[in-house]
């Protein structure tokens, strides 16, 4: 049923999109398919300039895809239901459920008004100060345009900009380095982590969810900020084209928060190092946090791997963190999940590698960025054929619907009749 609702959604925003009041000069429906698709899962991959081959009205349905779609359509088949008095059943709560990745069904319409609150302060604050960047160069309506829009790519991890060169132009401006990346950061750690901090305020009152996702953000931002810097400084086709030391760590920073499913730009991604391309793709790969915008297989997840890697060699039965313990079951469980989000990508990059003999390094970077909904491409996106496309296509839905509802709803849950005696594997 859910990916059904996103199915529809993406069906719906293509045909609006081919709408003569919505293009410029009339769109291909495979173009209007793949951008619809791009919107409705927040990943930002474009095959026609967003700014000039569409109209205001075509830009505002793409806005109004990118809000549907990173919120969660659930969130806001549940607002309208509650708008207009209709009590919100279990089969609606078991979908808003797996929609939002949440465990539980009883605190879910608190959820959602949560992250509806969330989502308009943070966005009206973006549209606030973006104007003050926007509007003295392009006007005042265009202007507030601009950063609304950019402002709803932001904060649901969209990538979508109104501009060929993404942000480019501002890659030295610190009103755009900062509000850009928080807005994405914001959305991008979860909404239960960004409740929780409103909520608690404290450090040690905060969950075991919000303190895992708060540091491993903290050390993943520190990390790839120093590694990008290292790695491209000297590089003339991306840091060292700037003229000082200060655009230099701002375009730094920019590129090193951006993989985590944001995919704006502020420099020319097809022009790093292979090494930062191998470092951008790992990113983009672990995404976000859960019950946010953004994609991936998520930074808990990475983090509950590596702890049960150091429990296995510490002959430990169980993982502890901040005062707590995870069991097995949530070991299993990222375990199938990355191993369903490798699987994915390995198998759309074969896929694409027989019909296109292009540089793998450039394929390999399309399909790790149509995964993680990220959005960042190093051209080749648009020299892709109809095959290509199609791939990109499928991947981008299931990165955002998720590997573990596709595996759910393919998975029988039954008990089993038959036991069998315990058996061993040779391992290693």
């Amino acid at each position: 049923m859910l990916a059904l609702i996103y199915v529809v959604c993406i069906l719906l925003g293509a045909g609006l999109l081919m709408l003569p009041v919505s293009n410029t000069n009339g769109i291909a429906w495979a173009d209007a398919l793949f951008t619809s698709t791009s919107a409705v899962t927040v990943t930002g991959l474009v095959v026609v300039d967003t700014g000039s081959a569409f109209t205001h009205f075509g830009q505002g349905v793409i806005a109004f895809l990118i809000q549907m779609g990173g919120l969660g359509l659930m969130t806001f088949a549940v607002l309208v239901l509650s708008a207009l008095g209709i009590p919100i059943g279990m089969p609606q709560r078991l979908i808003l459920r797996e929609d939002l990745n949440q465990t539980k069904i009883g605190n879910l319409t608190t959820l959602v008004w949560i992250i509806l609150r969330i989502a308009i302060l943070c966005e009206a604050l973006g549209v606030l100060v973006l104007s003050f960047v926007f509007v003295p160069e392009f006007g005042l309506w265009e202007g507030l345009w601009q950063a609304v829009f950019h402002s709803v790519s932001a904060f649901n991890n969209a990538g979508f900009a109104l501009f060929p060169d993404s942000l480019s132009r501002w890659v030295a401006n610190p009103v755009v380095n900062v509000v850009i990346p928080a807005m994405f950061i914001l959305g991008g750690i979860g909404f239960i982590v960004v409740g929780d901090l409103w909520q608690k305020r404290s450090w040690r009152r905060l969950t075991l969810h919000s303190k895992l996702m708060l540091s491993g953000t903290a050390v993943l931002i520190l990390w790839s900020w120093v590694m990008f810097a290292l790695l491209e400084w000297t590089n003339p086709g991306t840091l060292g084209g700037l003229q000082d030391t200060g655009a230099r760590l701002w375009a730094s920073w920019f590129q090193a928060v951006t993989p985590r499913t944001a995919g704006f730009n502020t420099l020319d991604t097809g022009a790093m190092r292979d090494s930062t391309t191998l470092m951008t793709m790992t990113l983009m790969l672990v995404g976000g946090g859960s019950t946010s915008t953004a994609g991936g297989i998520k930074v808990t997840t990475l983090i509950v791997l590596v702890m049960a890697t150091l429990a296995f060699f510490k002959r430990r039965s169980s993982l502890h963190a901040f005062g707590r313990s995870l069991g097995l079951d949530e070991v299993m469980k990222v375990m199938a999940l990355t191993t369903i989000s490798l699987l994915l990508v390995l198998s759309g990059l074969f896929i694409m590698s027989i019909t296109h003999d292009g540089e793998i390094f450039d394929l390999a970077f399309e399909v790790t960025s149509a995964f993680g909904t990220v959005g960042l491409s190093r051209g080749a996106t648009a020299e892709l054929d109809g095959i290509g496309r199609a791939m990109i296509i499928v991947i981008m839905f299931l990165g955002r619907v998720g590997p573990l509802t596709i595996g759910f709803f393919l998975a029988t849950q039954s008990v089993p009749r038959v036991r069998y005696p315990a058996g061993q594997v040779y391992l290693g």
